[in-house]
């Protein structure tokens, strides 16, 4: 079955699929798994996102989202073995992630921004309006590959959007004097909750004590990715950098430092709408997205009158040449570097 690729609608990055003749989850799956390279060559092709739509039969057979996932690198992230508590791991395949507000997951999204609509009434997207911009857990190393985000049950349109931001594009458009500025420039990522976020560090909260697997770590802040050579802005705002030490290696720290200044700016460029790519969810969409290359952020939904279940996989195993042999981060010395 050939891969038929469209240019994604309202976006100027990403791409469409779906494989002729399958007409459902489980025929498109073995329709990619007969095409092993027809998907992640599509994927790099697109700055990094690719949309599959009416994957509803994924419900039913959740492993279906894990044998897709295989297919973009040798290792699918087991959620029980990354030291996640189990309310967030799907019962049956612990390679799925739960992203949502149902019980027992029951995670909040972010509030809505204020005003929650730009003057021309439209989506906000650019930093610092919106708030929350980040790439999948950057404060590990080495960071993961590609992420799958599934629509188990969606909320309903003009909510839950998931915005999207094109690295590649961003960083091809950055002023030669900040492009220089950032070619060679080191990013200290840490996970949130550990007491060393922009907001944590400005309301003066005492940091946590981190034990060893859980430092911050040291990121490139522009990313040249491992199979298409494609040079790519790799950096989070708020809260998944390290606002004590950084944002960056060499710079004043702290929100007020000029290392904040220049992450705002770099933010504020990076999520200019024409960077950007809102996903209005249906039930059944699947989202292939590219960590190295692209940010993404949630929005707000009405979570007292609306569900909203989404599945997630991380796949590991291609960070390029300056992560290759290292230890993961994230595992404690004394557990099993799996």
């Amino acid at each position: 079955m050939p891969l038929n690729v469209q240019p994604l609608p309202n976006s100027s990055f990403g791409c469409l699929v779906n494989f002729s003749g399958a007409d459902d989850a489980q025929a498109a799956v073995s329709a990619a798994e007969a095409e092993r390279n027809a998907l992640p060559e599509a994927l790099f092709a697109s700055h990094g996102l690719l949309l599959m739509k009416s994957m509803n039969g994924i419900n039913a057979e959740p492993s279906l989202l894990a044998r897709l996932s295989r297919l973009f690198g040798p290792e699918v992230e087991n959620y029980h073995q990354a030291l996640t508590t189990s309310n967030y791991v799907h019962i049956e395949v612990p390679e799925i992630f739960i992203v949502s507000n149902i019980p027992p997951a029951d995670r909040a999204p972010p509030a809505r921004p204020d005003p929650p609509l730009t003057e021309d009434g439209k989506l906000p997207v650019q930093f610092p309006h919106r708030r929350g911009w980040h790439t999948d857990q950057s404060y590990r190393r080495p960071p993961p590959d590609i992420s799958l985000f599934y629509a188990a049950i969606a909320a309903p349109k003009n909510q839950a959007q998931t915005l999207y931001a094109d690295g590649i594009a961003a960083y091809e458009a950055l002023p030669p004097a900040l492009k220089k500025r950032v070619d060679d420039l080191i990013g200290i990522h840490v996970k949130p909750g550990a007491g060393r976020a922009e907001y944590a560090v400005r309301a003066g909260d005492e940091p946590l004590p981190l034990q060893a697997h859980e430092l911050p770590q040291h990121q490139p802040v522009v990313r040249v990715h491992p199979v298409t050579g494609q040079r790519a802005l790799y950096l989070c705002e708020a809260g998944q950098m390290d606002w004590i030490d950084g944002p960056f290696v060499g710079m004043a720290p702290g929100p007020d430092g000029d290392g904040a200044a220049l992450l705002y700016e770099i933010m504020s460029h990076l999520t200019q709408r024409e960077f950007v790519y809102a996903h209005e969810w249906d039930q059944g969409d699947l989202v292939i997205y590219d960590n190295r290359t692209l940010l993404h952020a949630a929005t707000w939904f009405d979570t007292d009158n609306h569900e909203r279940l989404m599945w997630r996989t991380t796949v590991r195993g291609n960070p390029g040449p300056e992560y290759f042999g290292e230890r993961k981060s994230w595992i404690p010395a004394t557990e099993p570097n799996v």
